[in-house]
This record gives C-alpha cells, structure tokens and sequence, in this order.
C-alpha cells in the first residue's frame, strides 16, 4: 500500500583501483519506487489531466515497461521485497504486509525486519562486492546490510517513533543529517510533503555519503490513493509533486556523475477503487472458526483469513484438520454464491502455489476490483468502505499493473517493452551494478543495445 523510489550507485572500476581514480569514475544506479504509480499515470498522462514532464521525460530518454505485472498479493511489502531480489514472496518469505497475527495481539505489526526475508536483496549483493550503499525508508529494510540506513519502522505515531527510528538507522546519520535538513519524518507521517522531506535526505546522502547503490521510497501517492482514489484531484495533484522529485533526483544524479548514472523508476502495485468492505472474519465468526469475548477480542481460531487488501488468505490453525477444512471450504462456496459479497473466486492451496504466494494458506479468497477485506468481526458483512482505493488483488487484475522506467548508459531510448515480470527489475538492477543476484528467479530485461 505504499509508493516505492529507489537509487542505485555502482562503481565500474575493479575495487584495487586508487581513489582519486574512482572518484573520478564513479557511477551510481539510483532506484526510485512510487507506491502506487499505475504505468497509464506516466504513458496517458494528458488522458488523466496529469502533468508529470519528468516521468514523460524517462519515456524519451530511456526505456520502460507498459505494464508490471506484479506478485501475489499486490501489496507493498511483498513486491519491495521482490523488487529487492528477483524472487517471489514464497521464495523471499515476505508474504503480506502485516505478519500473521491471528489473535490481534501484535498491534498491526508489520514485516519491517531484514531478518524475516530469506534470499540475497541488491544491498546483499552490493556488499559482497564492496560497494557503498544508502537507503531512504525502503520497506523490510530494519537491520538490512546498508551501509547508510534510514529504515522504515513505527510503532505508535507518537514522538517515540522518532527515537525508534533513530535507534535503528545507521548509528548518528539522523542526527548528523538533521544538523541542517531539520526533523526526519516519523514512520507514520506518509503523506507527499513528508516525501518531499525524505527526498532532501537522499540528495544530502548523494552528496556527502557518495554512495553506489541507493534505493529511495515514497509513499504519498499512495496514501491518498487509498484515502480518495486513483486519479483523483488529490491523488494526481500528489504524483506531480511526486514527479518533481523525481525531477530533482535526476539532474543531482547528473551532478554527481554526468554519463554515468543509471536510474530506475518503479512502483509496487496498481489501484483500483473501492465502493465496499467485505467483512470476512464475521462470517469466520458467525460459523464459529473464530471465537470473540464480550469485548470483542479474539481469544481462539479454528481458522481465520489473513488481510491482503483486494485479497484474503485463510489460515488453519492445524492445517492436518480436514474437518475444519471442509467446514472453511463449505463457508466460503456458500459466500462465494452471492455476487453482493464481492467475491471474485476461492484459490485453493495447489492453486496459491502455483501463484507463488502464501505457501501455507488452505485457500485464498480473491475479491472483483470495488471490494476490499473488511476488519469488523461482527455486524454486516459488507458495508461502507474504509478506504476509496485499494490493491492487493490479484496480479492479473489490469488495474494491479505497476510500473518500469529506466534510463542511463547503453538503455535505449525511446523504447517500449511491452509487459514485464517484476522478477525482472532486480536482476536488471543488478546489471547495471555489475553483481549477481543468486536467488533471482528470472534473466534482467532485454535493454537490447542502445
């Protein structure tokens, strides 16, 4: 559910090489991710009333995707991750965004750590082969092997999470860069003008940091797509401002490596809107899979669906119970059976795998564009929506596609690839750094010569 920027900064020259030798030499692989941006936002901008030149400008100057078709669940922290190695989330281990919490008692924590992925991510590969790396608030980056951290990671919104973050980025670098940039935002302060702050501590650690390899993520347009809808007035007036971000990041990559810098635009996911909730766990309730005290916390589950937005996976809790199973599975063809619940189809679990997604669910309840997972545990089962945007829904849903834009040394321009995996963009990524990424499940992008 967020927006992703990443860049990139890679040294050419062997690592025995002098200093001044590879000062002068150095290149730099930038990776903006845009939570968020649907490719049509950038290729029919002036159909959408968007004025975004910057974006227009990597269509001329380089090469870019059409569409992404993405993973499964189309949510943020999955696809970073995927964005980051080249695997899918069976494969790399971030399946969702929020960790499994079946009783509620994790207070919505999410996959923030570096240590739940479980294959090799560009700043893996960047380190191995010596190479400075920065990062500004790319998701599943706590504890990452980053040379200059900024990490995403809240808690409560309080000023708390401040100290929190401090804690966990590269030791002093907050302090040491809010000397003259002021306060780094906290973690849930997601909105463009906190992009626009963020962006200020990319350039700085540009310029005084140099590193090879920076990843930067935003996530404004994002938050407003989910608070108004794609292409609303809001939601585009976010991703120009968004688009002179990516404005500004260019011509400092220019600045600090003229020729040679390599930067690489993505996003996450797509968007679609939303008109209903669908509150699934009241009928996991109603059917007596999940049990609820007076107060309405859980306190037992049989089985219960794990939030995807767009996208639910249900969980047992002794998936060996064929009993429960059947009695879930008989639950969900009954609610499945009136096209009022939203319900686009049941997965079930050799159908997931084939998906690469979710490698423990039993089934996955996948929604129809306009529905959305609900959180209620009692009441109606559809209601007014919480959000008017949503995504999670399945990859091959047209308004899931994210997007591929990318320019610098031997890209051609001007050129088009049609549709693109996401599995591609890591291990394209790493060829502009001149590394491997040995658990990519996919070759690079055919850039073609230039």
């Amino acid at each position: 559910m967020r927006l992703l920027v990443a860049i990139v900064g890679v040294t050419l020259l062997p690592v025995a090489a002098s200093a001044a030798a590879l000062q002068k030499n150095q290149s730099i692989v930038m990776l903006i991710s845009i939570d968020g941006l649907k490719p049509e936002a950038v290729l029919d901008a002036d159909a959408h009333g968007l004025k975004v030149p910057n974006l227009r400008a990597l269509l001329r100057d380089g090469t870019y995707a059409n569409g992404v078709r993405g993973v499964l669940p189309t949510l943020t922290y999955p696809s970073h991750m995927t964005l980051m190695t080249g695997a899918s989330p069976d494969h790399h281990g971030i399946y969702a965004n929020t960790t499994f919490d079946p009783l509620r008692s994790n207070d919505k924590g999410w996959y923030w750590y570096a240590e739940d992925k479980r294959v090799e991510t560009l700043w893996d590969a960047a380190t191995a082969a010596h190479l400075k790396s920065a990062n500004v608030y790319w998701p599943t980056s706590v504890g990452a092997r980053i040379t200059y951290n900024l990490p995403q990671i809240w808690r409560t919104g309080t000023e708390d999470d401040l100290k929190l973050q401090r804690a966990l980025a590269t030791p002093g670098l907050i302090q040491d860069l809010s000397t003259s940039l002021g306060r780094y935002p906290g973690g849930m302060e997601e909105s463009v003008a906190d992009d626009e702050v963020r962006a200020r501590f990319a350039l700085r650690l540009l310029k005084t940091r140099e590193p090879d390899f920076i990843t930067v993520y935003f996530t404004g347009l994002d938050t407003e797509e989910h608070a108004s809808g794609p292409f609303s007035a809001a939601s585009n007036a976010t991703l120009e401002r968004l688009d002179a971000l990516v404005g500004t990041l260019r011509a400092a990559l220019r600045h600090a490596a003229p020729g040679r810098f390599t930067l690489c635009v993505v996003s996450d996911h797509g968007f679609a809107a939303v008109q209903h909730d669908m509150n699934l766990a009241a009928a996991f309730v109603a059917a007596g899979l999940i049990s609820v005290d007076a107060g309405g916390r859980i306190t037992a589950w049989q089985a219960t669906p794990w939030p995807a937005g767009g996208t639910a996976a249900i969980m047992l809790a002794d998936p060996h119970d064929e009993s429960v199973r059947g009695r879930v599975r008989a639950l969900l063809e009954r609610l499945s059976q009136d096209p009022a619940n939203g319900i686009d189809r049941v997965l079930d679990h050799a159908a997931i795998v084939a998906g690469r997604g979710f490698p423990d669910a039993a089934f996955l309840v996948a929604f129809r564009p306009g529905f959305e997972l609900g959180p209620a545990l009692n009441g109606d089962l559809v209601t007014a929506p919480a959000n008017l945007g949503m995504h999670g829904f399945l990859p091959e849903f047209p308004e899931m596609r994210s997007s591929f834009f990318i320019v610098g040394p031997g890209v051609p321009a001007g050129r088009a690839l049609g549709e693109i995996d996401m599995r591609q963009i890591a291990p394209t990524v790493a060829r502009a750094l001149h590394v491997t990424l040995h658990d990519a499940e996919l070759p690079p992008v055919d850039l073609g010569a230039r």
